[in-house]
């Protein structure tokens, strides 16, 4: 049995962070399914953006969408939801076998939206409609703006994948958005059955946080973040306004740790993987991750309601001279940033791969 598989086994959902045509083509994801024990799937836009620049695998969709008047953002969703509902009919098996509980893909609206709450709702539930499966999560960063797209698209009864989170406080936001929609749904007698999860990043509090930090502390900020996030989630669930809403059928939104690949070389390449594992949440691990927790990876203690170890990282830290706080601040607002590189470079991808096809014929 691959090592992936014991994360199954303590109650975390394996999802894997990339997606490229030739990994549905070649039969790259089915195997990671069934080998792997692979139940869902998140994309980003620098993924495509090196597909589309280095291959020839979108060149058919790419071709078939530059029409007059397209624009290169409206050809990058024809391709990456061909892409996305094709993986979503793979993991369509595991999404009926856990009644709607796991087995998701995610696709993003534009970054560029990320401070216009109105226009991401729009897309959000135009991408969804589009996409025609249920299993898709639309992304949607939990900045200001889009907390407010966040309850807005669940009222609406659209999956939310939240993303750009990187404290315990950016997830209670985070999980109040949801739970607000839902409160509004119960209201107004519809149903609670629209699902989410809260994506935490991990690694990057190790990348900014490194080069001040003595020895005995480097790489354990992002973990002691995501340990009292976890116990957040505990506290959150078992509150009497979230029972409520469970009482009317909610499913609680689940906590998703994202960038555990380890950035460290000097660190174990399982590192994050290994220290967060926790039942009822999701890991979803970069492809050379994957390989290598299912090569080698050892599951460390599970995160519970105890923070008392990550508390005194905490304070460590604190004392060392990081602002804990302000740098969770520094790094949404630096992820954001970076989401917005990403997208331009994705759409500058499509537009010089549509310059160089021209008027080619491209056979499908």
């Amino acid at each position: 049995m691959k090592k992936t598989k014991s994360l199954a086994l303590a109650g975390q959902s394996v999802w894997i962070d990339d997606i490229t045509r030739p990994m549905l083509t070649e039969g790259t994801l089915a195997r990671y399914i069934s080998e792997y024990g692979v139940t869902g799937l998140t994309s980003n836009p620098t993924i495509y953006s090196k597909a589309v620049a280095q291959g020839h695998h979108y060149d058919d969709i790419i071709l078939a969408g530059a029409r007059p008047g397209r624009t290169d953002e409206e050809i990058f969703y024809d391709l990456a939801l061909r892409d996305l509902g094709e993986a979503a009919d793979l993991f369509r098996d595991i999404y009926l076998r856990t009644d709607g509980v796991d087995g998701f893909v995610s696709l993003e609206v534009s970054p560029l939206l990320s401070d216009d709450a109105k226009a991401s709702v729009y897309w959000a539930t135009e991408l969804h409609r589009r996409a025609a499966r249920p299993n898709l999560f639309i992304k949607i960063p939990g900045t200001t703006a889009g907390l407010v797209a966040i309850e807005e698209s669940i009222f609406a009864g659209i999956p939310v994948n939240v993303t750009l989170l990187f404290s315990a406080e950016q997830y209670r936001s985070a999980a109040e958005a949801y739970l607000r929609g839902i409160e509004r749904r119960i209201d107004a007698g519809l149903s609670t059955d629209v699902p989410s999860v809260a994506s935490l990043f991990v690694s990057r509090w190790d990348v900014a946080a490194n080069p001040g930090l003595p020895p005995e502390l480097k790489n354990r900020l992002g973990i002691a973040v995501s340990r009292k996030a976890y116990a957040l989630s505990l506290e959150l669930h078992s509150s009497a306004r979230w029972r409520r809403a469970m009482n009317f059928g909610m499913r609680p939104q689940r906590l998703l740790f994202g960038s555990t690949s380890t950035k460290d070389p000097s660190a174990s390449d399982t590192l994050y993987v290994s220290s967060l594992v926790a039942p009822y949440t999701v890991d979803t691990i970069p492809e050379k991750t994957l390989l290598a927790f299912a090569d080698h990876g050892e599951l460390g203690r599970q995160c519970d309601r105890d923070t008392g170890e990550a508390d005194t990282i905490l304070t460590r830290v604190r004392a060392s001279g990081v602002d804990v706080n302000a740098l969770a601040a520094r790094l949404q607002r630096e992820g954001t940033e970076s989401f917005d590189k990403s997208w331009r470079e994705l759409l500058a991808s499509i537009q010089s791969r549509r310059n160089a096809l021209g008027g080619q014929k491209v056979a499908v």
